[in-house]
């Protein structure tokens, strides 16, 4: 059966559950009077054994739960889009 969408093509795979964040530093998006118990977004810059420096994003509340992985033309989309206000809430 064909598909009509275009191939996939995962440029992160072999980082999938192979990037070591034990020693990853993560820096926390917060006012600062910001409630510490809150949710902020977390980022860590971690170098893979392929040597690219990939960017982790987490939930503060939830460190355990899921990463985001982003690799670095990704992260800098990501950015630009946020200073163009791509990700503003529409209502605001």
């Amino acid at each position: 059966m064909p598909s009509d969408s275009a191939p996939i093509y995962d440029d992160k795979a072999h980082v999938r559950g192979n990037l070591d964040l034990s020693t990853a530093e993560w820096t926390r998006y917060a006012p600062p009077d910001a409630d510490p118990n809150d949710e902020y977004v977390e980022t860590a810059f971690v170098t893979h054994t392929d040597g690219v420096t990939y960017t982790v994003m987490r939930n503060s509340k939830y460190p355990d739960g899921t990463k985001l992985t982003f690799t670095p033309s990704e992260w800098d989309a990501f950015i630009k889009g946020v200073k163009a206000g791509e990700f503003d809430d529409p209502w605001d």
